[in-house]
């Protein structure tokens, strides 16, 4: 079972019991400091989080009458130890899958980058012709603008990438 590093942290507080969603929510932007974070979805978020919990045993949601009132509670099963084991173990899957989604990039840019010199040395090839052949502008002239082209295309696309690259290392 996977859990949320935040939510477990929060839970895991030995004072914190007796809580709603909305408790566990509220710690959650606290910690998470994250103003782009729609209510709503947290909120879903962590009641799934919080329902894992439930069905393992490890915390009680009482059946209450009133909309929004519902209580959780921790159940003798609840083990903070073992909470902050999972949470740990999400995070380190996590940053297994930055790595390798880094890797996947930095193998694109590379092929990118690749792509831009072949391309480059190309419309060289093209400029040289030209020189060397002036009468045959017309067909030369066409081959020249899309090997420009498609530099322009590649290096967008190498810009891009590194864009992605640069947000990851923040």
């Amino acid at each position: 079972m996977k859990l949320d590093s935040f939510v477990a942290q929060i839970i895991a507080a030995a004072n914190f019991d007796h809580f709603t969603t909305s408790d566990v929510r509220s710690a959650y932007f606290a910690l998470k400091n994250d103003s782009s974070l729609e209510p709503t979805s947290v909120r879903r978020f962590i009641y799934a989080e919080l329902l894992k919990l439930v069905n393992k045993g490890w915390l009680i949601k009482p059946k209450s009458n009133k909309k929004g009132l519902t209580r959780f509670h921790k159940t003798e099963l609840f083990d903070s130890q073992q909470i902050a084991l999972l949470a740990e173990a999400t995070t380190k899957v996590s940053d297994n899958t930055n790595d390798a989604k880094q890797d996947k990039l930095i193998t694109k840019l590379n092929h990118y980058k690749a792509e831009l010199l072949l391309n480059i040395g190309e419309s060289e090839a093209y400029k040289e012709l030209y020189s060397e052949f002036p009468e045959l502008v017309d067909e030369i002239q066409p081959q020249f603008n899309k090997a420009k082209d498609n530099n322009t295309r590649i290096l967008g696309k190498i810009r891009a990438i590194e864009g992605l690259l640069e947000q990851e290392n923040l």
